[in-house]
Formats: structure tokens, sequence, C-alpha cells
């Protein structure tokens, strides 16, 4: 390794699958900086991630199953990375390293879960699991948005690739004299597929293409990728950065299953499949000056939770305490050395739903095997497609496989009812905005949103940090808006609302409550939701703990809604 420990990059992308990329054999996708990369870097043809976004998010940051981390769903207070995890940040952060995150984080938005509280010293991030969606600022569509720079609103002009980019390379620039760590976390492909008629007309019209727009949005992603790889050259970094390209899960508009539309490398399933299709993703990784170059595959099972030791190998980075990591350092492989690759069972698992994981919702892999939900087995090198179940062929393997889970089963399953508690009245955020979709308990989910038609349970687990006066303020609609709880949503808000800011009816529905109630340890109160009020105030005395809150609307009828927006602020 040179006197200077390299820089590293790493850019994911949003549920761009393993045959959305030209080097991997799409016919029809135009990525050609993609593709040159490819050509000069080493490529881990095996590599698997979590069938979700934060599952990867979160194993990525913390070197640890998702069912350990806490982040083993994308809402409902399920998808914040535990408090007690010790993050890729604090590692390089640990070292010397300035850290920077551009783009998705979706591990937490409230303090002490956000991106600059686990190790980021330089933040431009947009909230939730998707640009528009409920944590975010009202308004985003992918163009000109609001953006959180170290959680402070900024506005920008551009589309959203673009700017994650061009905030990243600014950091690059400013830290060009010292290691970095710049973690790149673009929200496109994920839908909704919104890009510019430039890229999407390239693919309009091809009865073979599923989504002209999700290809469109990659095609963008590609030329900002060759921005970066420009601007690494131009500053003499590219020789001692380490530089990664990977996806987050399996492809969402890259391929249809039901019409065979599209291209998916022949692997079965997609985003959110436990088959190789939902998992499977492109990882490529440059290091001239340690060794990783071109025209090199490695064709062993790596995961994401390998990256992090990883890390601390090959940047020889001082490992601050952490929790066990599950993953394992595969440096030698990427170097072109023989290793010694332990057998391992690795262990596939998530849910869309509030309520934990069940058991044999799963799949445990193995290099060679692929055991889904406990009964059907594929052997991999015979059937990468998985087409045919040979668990009747082959029982032993599947005893094998399904005693490595259940030991694994029980080492996690004790906390997985935990929740990861909201602080309240910390210096580091006062006051604390909470939204619906961090909220306790089942509510109806499409596509990363909270169905407009559905309700809100209105209750969140949270932590009072200090003894004091909190003012809770309950609202339908976010403050940036101005919008009074019982008024329908003007047209030029309305207009957005499909990307999932809307509650209750969508697109402005009005409703009427009469009533609103709120709970939070001791206290207990009601008030009345006076016409044409934007929010309904409540004050209270308490003590320092974890406890639920229940904030409530209340209807003519007495049926209850939960608010959708709470402002909690410690006086």
């Amino acid at each position: 390794m040179s006197a200077r420990r390299p820089n590293v990059i790493l850019v994911i992308t949003d549920d761009q699958g393993y045959g959305d990329l030209g080097c991997n054999g799409n016919p029809w996708i135009q990525t050609p900086n993609l593709d040159e990369f490819y050509l000069s870097s080493t490529r881990c043809e095996d590599f698997h991630v979590s069938p979700l976004c934060t599952p990867t998010r979160g194993a990525i940051m913390s070197g640890r199953n998702p069912l350990r981390n806490g982040a083993w769903a994308t809402c409902w207070g399920r998808s914040i990375l535990r408090a007690d995890e010790t993050t890729m940040a604090d590692v390089f952060t640990h070292n010397g390293y300035r850290t920077g995150m551009f783009g998705k984080w979706h591990l937490g938005d409230n303090y002490p879960y956000r991106p600059q509280d686990r190790g980021f010293e330089t933040v431009v991030a947009h909230r939730g699991g998707g640009v528009g969606q409920t944590p975010d600022f009202w308004g985003n569509n992918y163009f000109n948005d609001t953006y959180f720079h170290n959680g402070r609103p900024v506005a920008h002009e551009g589309y959203c690739t673009d700017i994650w980019f061009d905030e990243a390379m600014a950091f690059i620039e400013e830290s060009r004299d010292e290691p970095f760590f710049c973690y790149l976390a673009t929200n496109a492909p994920h839908s909704p597929y919104l890009v510019a008629d430039q890229y999407a007309d390239l693919y309009r019209g091809n009865p073979e293409i599923p989504e002209p727009e999700f290809y469109g949005m990659i095609t963008n992603i590609d030329e900002n990728w060759g921005r970066l790889t420009n601007l690494l050259d131009a500053l003499q970094l590219a020789e001692n950065t380490i530089l990664i390209f990977m996806t987050d899960n399996g492809s969402s508009g890259g391929f249809d299953p039901n019409t065979g539309a599209g291209y998916n490398a022949g692997m079965r399933g997609k985003k959110g499949s436990y088959y190789d299709g939902g998992h499977r993703v492109p990882f490529f990784i440059r290091w001239p000056a340690g060794g990783i170059l071109g025209g090199r595959d490695v064709d062993q099972l790596v995961t994401h939770l390998d990256l992090l030791p990883t890390f601390c190998e090959l940047c020889e980075l001082n490992e601050p305490d952490h929790n066990p990591w599950d993953g394992i350092s595969v440096a030698p492989l990427l170097r072109g050395d023989w290793m010694d690759v332990p057998r391992r069972h690795l262990i596939q698992q998530y849910r869309q739903n509030t309520n934990p994981p069940q058991m044999w919702e799963n799949c445990v892999m193995t290099r060679d095997w692929r055991l889904i939900g406990g009964e059907e087995l594929y052997y991999m090198p015979a059937d990468p497609g998985q087409r045919n179940d040979v668990a009747e062929r082959y029982p032993d393997v599947v005893r094998r496989l399904r005693h490595a889970h259940e030991d694994f089963w029980a080492e996690v399953r004790p906390r997985l009812d935990e929740y990861c508690p909201i602080s309240l009245g910390a210096d580091e955020e006062n006051p604390t905005r909470l939204n619906a979709m961090d909220v306790m308990g089942d509510v109806a989910w499409n596509q990363g949103h909270i169905k407009a038609a559905q309700r809100s349970t209105g209750r969140w687990a949270v932590k009072i940090e200090r003894a004091g006066r909190y003012r809770f303020e309950l609202q339908r609609w976010p403050r940036e808006i101005g919008v009074a709880i019982d008024a329908e949503l003007p047209d030029e808000h309305a207009e957005i609302a499909p990307f999932g800011n809307a509650p209750e009816g969508g697109n402005g529905t009005r409703i009427a409550p009469r009533r609103a109630r709120i709970a939070v340890g001791n206290f207990e109160a009601t008030a009345d939701v006076p016409p044409g009020a934007e929010r309904v105030s409540f004050e209270a005395h308490l003590q320092p703990g974890e406890t639920q809150l229940d904030a409530w609307f209340i209807d003519a009828d007495g049926s209850e809604r939960g608010a959708y927006y709470v402002y909690v602020t410690r006086e």
C-alpha cells in the first residue's frame, strides 16, 4: 500500500439489478461508462445483498445481518439502524478520514440515527426511502428539489442524480489532500420512474423494454459515473482510490416476470424475491495502487456483510469497539490471491411489515446451494435459474441448511420485537419532526409510500432525553406548506401528492376531525380542533426515559386517525 491510505468511494444505486447494465449482457441499455469501468475493475460475479434497500444499507454500514441490527424493513419504525451499531463511517472517522454521504440514507431520519449522527461529517440527502416520500421535504419530485445539508433544508436546481454527483464531487475536490470516504447512494432508478425525455426517449417504443424511463434513469447515472471518473483522473486521485459500483437489490423496472419483457440475466425473481434475481447484484471494484485491477472475476460467494471488514484490511484501519461482524474480509480474493474461504451459511431475511419476520420466510445460501423458505432447494452450479427443486433428492443438504438457520434464528429472535426509539428533546435535534413512515403498527404499503386511503397508527417509539416541558403539535400536513388540518389540499400541492406525501384519501381529500388526543409517558389530554387550524398543540412536563407517543385526530363519529406529522419541542 502507498504511504497515504487510499480514498474510498462507494457508489450504490437503488433498485438497479444485475441485468440492468450493458456489460452484464443487457442488449438494449446504454451504459458505456460503466461498461468501460467493468473492463478495468475486478468483478464479484456471485455478489449478494438483501432483497430490499434498507436491509442492504444497514448491513453495509454495520457489517451485521439486518435481523441483528434492527433495520430489516423499509418503514414502520423498522428501517432504523440501532444506535448501538458502529457504522462504516464511524470506522473511517476513527482512522482520520474525512467522510461524506450523498443521496439516500434510509436508516433513520431523526436523532440519533441520521447520517450526520452516524459518523458522516458532510451530508446532503433526502429523507425516507425515496425522494418525495412522506418524510421528505414536501414537493420534492426529482427536479429542483430541497434536500437536507446536515439536517438543514437547502433548495437545489437540477435533477436528483446530477445533484448527488455534483455534491459528492465537490466533497472529493475539497478533500483531495487527505484520505476520504465518500458514500454516494443515488435514489435512482427507484420509482417513480422520472427522468428527462432525452434519456427516456432512447428506449421508448421498444416493446422489449418494460419501463423506458427506468432505463433512462440508469443511462443518466452512467453519464454521471463518467463525470466522476473524469474528475478522479483530473485530480490525479484514481490511482490510490478504491472505487466501487454496486446496487442495493434486484431490478424493479428492468424485468417483467409476467410477460418476460426486459432482461434479468437468466435469473429467477426481482426486487423483494428470495430467488437470486432479488439479491444477486453487480459489484465492480478498482484500486490500481493496491493491485485491484481489471480483467478478473471473483467467483466465490461474497456479500454486503463483507465490505466493512474488507475495507479495514485494505485500508489498514484500526477497528474501534464494535459488535461482532457477520461478514469476513475478502481482500485476498479482490487482489487475486488465494484465500481459504471459510464454509459459511448466509441468511437472507426481511419483512415488509411491522411484525417481525416469520422464521422460514428466508433464503439460506452457500456457494453451491440455495434453500428457499426452508423447503425449496436449488443446486446453483447446475441450475443458476433456480428452476428445478431438488429438495427430495438431497434431504441431508436441506437438514444441514435448516439447522444453520435454526441456530441463527435462536440468536436473533429475542430482539426482533424491539423498536429503535426516536429521541425527543436532544440538543442535536430540537424540535423533532415525527412522521407517519416511522409509526409503530400495521399500515398499508404501496411502492414505498403510506397508502393515501389508509390511516396512520399515530404511534411512535420515543425516548425523552431530558426532563422538562415539551410542546407537541399534531398536524395533518407538514409545516412547509401551511395547510389547515381540515382543508382540501390546494392544487399546487395536490399535484405532487401521489409521490407518497398525501395521507388519508390522497390528492387533498378533505377530512374534518373534531378533537385531537395525545398520550405520552404519564400525560394524556384531548383538545378541540378549531376550524382552519394547521395544528393542535399540547404541553406536558416529562421525565427522561423510553416511552410510547400516541397522537390522534378524532372524527365526529368517534373514530380515530393518527396524526401524520408531530412536531415536538423541548422548551
